[in-house]
């Protein structure tokens, strides 16, 4: 299973842009420990040397959902400006979004793949002339079409181009999800700051548990028990 999420600094400072770098650092750690495969597609650099705007990931793992679950949202990170010595901000914020196909993107199967048994051309004298051996190999579903005529093998041209057509869809494949990131830019200015799913402190950015959701939920008891109580 795919999923595409999104790193983005909110067209924040430069002190979120370098949050951003580091939970990209983190996020690539931990998907190799879950077993996810990764790959980046995009990447803004920001202003200072070593940070990002925003960058895109796709990752690929049979536990790509529960991965995701764990980080989408507000990031937070409490820390000191190393750009600004003297601001007296502490907080910082990122966010991760997972982003959705407006298009379906191209599925890749044998079942698709219409073959058809072509003369080749240029040199070979009568043989190439006479002999089907080249293969077109078309996608029906997309139209896209590949030649492969190297081989005076028909088995092997068919073979090749059928390499060559899963390239080219998955080119395909490629070009949908760079309009995909492009259409979700707005996402920059997006970033709700409160609430974090994950806190990060300091230089060495260490992960701080947080306990606002238990302390809120041991509340809000109270306050029923409360209510229950004065009505009797």
């Amino acid at each position: 299973m795919e999923k595409i999420i999104q790193i983005t600094s909110g067209r924040g400072p430069a002190e979120c842009c370098w949050v951003v770098a580091q939970i990209l650092k983190i996020i690539i750690k931990e998907a190799s420990t879950n077993n996810l495969n990764y790959t980046i597609l995009h990447r803004e650099e920001g202003i200072e040397s070593r940070t990002l705007y925003s960058v895109t990931i796709q990752l690929d793992g049979t536990n790509v959902n529960n991965f995701i679950k764990q980080w989408a949202g507000t990031i937070q990170w409490i820390g000191q400006s190393e750009y600004r010595k003297y601001n007296k901000r502490k907080n910082w914020y990122v966010a991760i979004n997972e982003l959705q196909f407006v298009k379906e993107i191209i599925q890749i199967t044998d079942r698709d793949i219409a073959y058809q048994a072509i003369r080749s051309g240029g040199p070979g004298g009568q043989h190439v002339n006479k002999v089907s051996t080249a293969i077109r190999a078309t996608h029906i579903p997309t139209g896209l079409q590949v030649v492969s005529s190297e081989s005076r093998s028909q088995l092997q041209n068919k073979k090749l181009a059928k390499e060559r057509l899963f390239q080219l869809l998955k080119l395909e494949q490629v070009n949908q999800k760079k309009a995909l990131v492009k259409e979700n830019w707005q996402n920059h200015n997006e970033i709700v700051r409160g609430n974090p799913i994950k806190t990060f402190v300091g230089s060495d950015f260490k992960v701080q548990k947080n306990n606002r959701n238990y302390k809120s939920r041991r509340l809000s008891l109270k306050n029923e028990v409360r209510d229950i109580l004065s009505k009797e």
